[in-house]
C-alpha cells in the first residue's frame, strides 16, 4: 500500500458534546510543535478557539468550511451541535509520535511523570478523556491571561527526547515524498516517463470502531509507515498506525 499523498494523515472526527466548566461543549485544548492541522467541516456547527502569540481568536465552523493553523497555535474545538470534521494532519507519523502537548496547568507541565499520568487514558476511556479535557481546559483558561512563552518552554522540555525520532519520521515520510516529486520532475524534463508505468490505487475502508481522541471520537484512517528500518515493528515488516496522536 502506498502512503497517503504528501505524507498527510486523515481522520473523521465527531467532536465531544461534553459540557465543560465554562459552559461550552467540546474537545481538549492542545498545541502541535511541528505539525499544521486542517479541518474540513462536514456537519453541525461550532468553532475553534485558538491562542497564539498574536492573541486569542474564535473562528466559526460550518459545513463546507476549511480552516487550518500552523504549529504553535493552541486550539480547542467547541461543539454547538453535531459538529463533525475531516481532520488533515501534516507530517503523518509525527502527531501520533507525541507532537501534541496538552495545556495542563503549569505544575503538571513541569513534571514529566505527572504529565504522562494526566495524558493517559486508563480505566474507563470516556471518563478518562473527559478528565483530561477538563484539566487541559483549566490550563488553557489560565494561558489566556498570560504565560504563553512559559508554556512553549515547558512543551519543549517534555518532548526534547523525541526530536531525533521525529526527524527520522519527517525525513523518511513527508520529505521523502517531496524529494520523489522532484525526481519525477527531473525525469519528465529528461523525457523519461518510466514512473507513469507504475501507477497504482490504494483503498482504505472507514474505520468502524471510534477511538477517544483529543477533541472527540476519532475514525482514523491508518497509513503504512515509510520503508525504513528505524520505524518498523519487531518483525521488520511495515505496520499500520492511526494518523492522529491518541494519548
Amino acid at each position: 500500500m502506498t502512503r497517503l499523498p504528501g505524507g498527510v494523515g486523515i481522520s473523521g472526527l465527531t467532536v465531544y458534546d461534553w459540557e465543560a466548566a465554562d459552559g461550552l461543549c467540546g474537545g481538549t485544548p492542545h498545541m502541535h510543535l511541528v505539525c499544521s492541522e486542517a479541518y474540513v467541516v462536514t456537519g453541525g456547527a461550532g468553532s475553534v478557539q485558538t491562542l497564539a502569540a498574536s492573541g486569542f481568536a474564535d473562528t466559526p465552523l460550518h459545513p463546507g468550511d476549511l480552516v487550518w493553523f500552523t504549529p504553535g497555535t493552541i486550539h480547542r474545538l467547541v461543539n454547538d451541535g453535531g459538529l463533525r470534521l475531516v481532520v488533515l494532519m501534516q507530517n503523518s507519523g509525527l502527531p501520533e509520535a507525541g507532537d501534541a502537548v496538552f495545556t495542563f496547568p503549569a505544575p503538571v507541565l513541569s513534571d514529566a511523570h505527572a504529565y504522562q499520568a494526566a495524558a493517559a487514558l486508563t480505566g474507563d476511556q470516556a471518563a478518562a478523556a473527559r478528565r483530561r479535557r477538563d484539566l487541559a481546559l483549566e490550563g488553557f483558561l489560565a494561558l489566556r491571561e498570560g504565560g504563553l512563552q512559559e508554556f512553549h518552554s515547558a512543551a519543549h522540555r517534555l518532548k526534547s527526547d523525541l526530536l531525533d525520532d521525529w526527524q527520522i519520521r519527517w525525513r523518511d515520510g513527508p520529505l521523502a515524498a517531496a524529494v520523489e516529486t522532484g525526481r519525477q520532475l527531473d525525469r519528465l524534463k529528461a523525457g523519461d516517463l518510466s514512473h507513469l508505468g507504475h501507477g497504482e490505487v490504494s483503498r482504505l475502508e472507514r474505520p468502524e470502531q471510534p477511538l477517544f481522541g483529543m477533541c472527540g471520537l476519532l475514525h482514523p484512517y491508518p497509513v503504512p509507515d515509510p520503508p525504513t528500518r528505524s520505524l518498523r515493528g519487531s518483525s521488520g515488516s511495515p505496520h499500520l498506525r492511526p494518523p492522529k496522536e491518541l494519548l
